[in-house]
């Protein structure tokens, strides 16, 4: 009975031993080997995307929308709104992330989507019905850093009068920014408004 017990633990001190050399040990180092390999290292650190200076300035997987200092002198282009924001239009809680979990009925949900374009309209200088749909509709996470190629068009004109830089090179920008569909046919074209941002800010300084 005591040379059973005996060969017992020690075979599952063995196979402990084993587990953890390969689970806590050899698993994790080769997890962050992989996750380190060049094309994959910004990824796996979160796709931190930096300023003119080099210095860390969010992640191109987060949206957060930038806050003027002047209102009525904005030269930022704007993500989609979100259910977390305080405002209308933003900014997003960056400590919460979701929708707003509203039905497509709800007269909530469409007298604020009523509301935001209002405001959209009036801050771009254009016909409420010229604002695209994604720009008054939160998206399902509430930090979606892509909007529309529209509402990125829509928005040109106001950043390229803030920031003096023309027009023509503005869309030239957002097009830097942009991304086609996966696959070439899976979703819509985007554009990352955090990158074009960085963008647009080391351009016009």
């Amino acid at each position: 009975m005591l040379t059973t017990l005996r060969r017992q633990a020690a075979t599952g001190l063995r196979v402990l031993l084993l587990l953890t050399l390969l689970c806590g040990i050899a698993y994790p180092l080769l997890t962050w080997a992989v996750a380190h390999v060049p094309w994959l290292a910004g990824k796996a650190e979160g796709s931190i995307v930096t300023a003119a200076d080099g210095t860390p300035a969010g992640s191109s997987l987060i949206g957060v929308d930038p806050v003027p200092a002047a209102p009525d002198a904005d030269p930022y282009f704007h993500t989609r709104p979100s259910a977390s924001a305080q405002g209308l239009l933003g900014p997003a809680d960056t400590s919460t992330s979701g929708g707003s979990n509203k039905a497509g009925d709800s007269t909530d949900l469409l007298d604020t989507i009523q509301r935001r374009r209002a405001l959209i309209a009036e801050r771009e200088g254009v016909d409420p019905a010229l604002v695209p749909p994604d720009a008054v509709t939160a998206s399902a996470s509430g930090l979606d850093p892509h909007i529309s190629p529209a509402y990125a068009e829509l928005q040109v004109a106001r950043v390229a009068r803030v920031t003096g830089l023309p027009e023509a090179q503005v869309r030239s920008l957002v097009v830097h920014a942009s991304s086609g569909r996966m696959l070439g046919f899976l979703g819509d074209p985007t554009v990352n408004v955090t990158e074009l941002n960085l963008t647009v800010a080391a351009q016009a300084s």
